[in-house]
């Protein structure tokens, strides 16, 4: 690990200590806390409208639907172990690894680039982390909504300023506080939504079981390409909307104690948790047709109507805690160190979330009536389009280019004869990669010429970043002076 001693002395406008090298013996997380992180993600508002979302707008038989989201957590599961590994050896965060294929310099782009889709993210999971809360205040106190203003009723707005507020106090606590929060959170979910299915059945009826299988009966496909492309529309789909931590996937991996931990906790925490609570979304989802007439896809919304004070009460500190723990950890930790990034002399890790979260308050605040208007799939694959080269040149560099070869020294220096330093300090050719593949990857998401592509734009994105990068560095590189 680096140290003053060493050959190169680090560059302080590119080392501070949030983002130097974490020790063995710092590293506290197991597969339990990555299995969280994963669990907390899905099971945000969010996550839940979206998995709803898919069984009812695609109009597939529910077991294809099914299928896929669960082929998605297996590619997702794959797509992370390749990102976690490098920060699980060497303990570096995604900004410092970034440098490697970027430049020492250059890698503050892609940083910029998660940052600001991470801030996106944060503000719309804040957003939704406040119906929580907006409905938690409505039964204890019966206050009803009130004006309106930016489509938020003043009860909405009173929520959306606690959230905000209350996760800036947890994240200044430290990322130990943070691990605690979601081994809670996590748990917790999965103990409301069983209760929530309990309820709606009881509720419903046997006519549950009808409208259940309606559901996995499906209709004519919505989608004009047919039922194959629209089910690689739905992996694609989810593959997106973890997009952002797939990337940095090494600001968390980098606390795992040890790779297979990281792999357990990914394996339990994707494919088997996205499994089990999707058919939990779906199963509740088709209650709601039977009690309300209408498929409900937000989890507030169907608690809010089920009438039970204590199932409402409970639910909504646990919807708030979930959304909150992910909120934290994929789209508030992140930017922080990528912010922090742009200049660590001047900037730290807890500077760059208040940050953060000053200019997520406003993204949030428009969520209703503006950026709601594109629609959640629409949403999440435009985010995660742009994203998907990053992922593709990082991952291509690093095994294929470098063969898992890394100088930790060397990122930490701005040395013009070192490996990361390029032109100074930028690779061109990175960047030239991320830049033809993002515009054509989120081109396939609004432009009706490449309509037959929608939905499959990150993946798109990521191969062919990671194809150009092959082909441009053409294994012309500066060889580490270790590994």
């Amino acid at each position: 690990m680096a140290n003053s001693a060493n050959k190169h002395v680090h560059d302080g406008a590119l080392y501070n200590a949030d983002l130097a090298p974490l020790p063995p013996e710092k590293r506290k997380w197991g597969a339990f806390e990555i299995f969280n992180v994963w669990n907390n993600d899905i099971q945000s508002l969010f996550g839940y409208s979206l998995a709803a979302s898919l069984f009812i707008t695609y109009g597939l038989n529910g077991w294809a639907v099914f299928a896929a989201i669960v082929i998605a957590g297996f590619f997702v599961m794959f797509l992370v172990n390749l990102t976690g590994k490098p920060s699980v050896k060497h303990g570096i965060p995604y900004p410092v690894m970034a440098r490697v294929s970027m430049g020492v310099y250059g890698a503050r782009f892609p940083a910029l680039v998660r940052g600001i889709v991470a801030i996106f993210w944060y503000g719309v999971q804040t957003y939704f982390a406040s119906t929580a809360v907006a409905l938690l205040l409505n039964t204890s106190f019966g206050i009803e909504g009130g004006a309106e203003f930016l489509g938020m009723t003043a009860v909405g707005w009173l929520s959306y300023l606690i959230v905000c507020v209350f996760q800036v106090v947890l994240f200044m606590r430290g990322i130990d506080w943070v691990g605690k929060f979601l081994n809670w959170a996590g748990p917790m979910v999965y103990v409301v939504m069983i209760a929530l299915c309990i309820v709606i059945w009881w509720k419903a009826g046997n006519g549950i079981f009808s409208a259940l299988g309606a559901i996995f009966e499906g209709s004519e496909a919505s989608d004009p390409r047919g039922p194959v492309a629209a089910f690689f529309a739905i992996v694609g789909t989810m593959i997106a909307y973890f997009a952002a931590v797939v990337i940095n996937f090494g600001d968390f991996s980098r606390f795992v104690k040890t790779e297979s931990a990281m792999k357990a906790g990914n394996f339990w925490g994707l494919p088997v948790s996205m499994a089990f609570f999707s058919f939990i979304a779906l199963f509740v989802t088709a209650g709601t047709v039977v009690l309300f007439g209408e498929k409900l896809v937000n989890p507030a919304d169907i608690v809010d109507r089920v009438d039970n004070v204590v199932l409402t009460l409970v639910a909504a500190i646990t919807f708030f805690a979930a959304t909150v723990g992910i909120n934290l950890v994929a789209n508030f930790i992140p930017p922080a160190y990528d912010i922090a990034n742009l200049n660590p002399e001047k900037i730290s890790a807890k500077m760059g979330g208040v940050i953060t979260a000053v200019v997520a308050f406003f993204i949030g605040a428009l969520w209703m009536p503006v950026i709601s208007n594109i629609g959640i799939t629409g949403f999440v694959d435009t985010l995660g389009a742009f994203l998907a080269p990053l992922y593709g040149i990082l991952v291509a560099d690093y095994y294929i280019v470098r063969r898992g070869k890394v100088s930790v020294d060397d990122l930490y220096s701005s040395d013009p004869s070192g490996p990361y330093f390029y032109g100074n300090g930028w690779n061109q050719k990175a960047l030239a990669a991320f830049a033809l593949a993002a515009v054509f990857s989120v081109a396939t998401v609004w432009a009706p010429v490449l309509s037959q592509l929608s939905g499959y734009g990150w993946v798109i994105g990521a191969i062919l970043g990671g194809v150009l990068h092959i082909g441009l560095m053409n294994n012309r590189v500066p060889s580490p002076k270790t590994a």
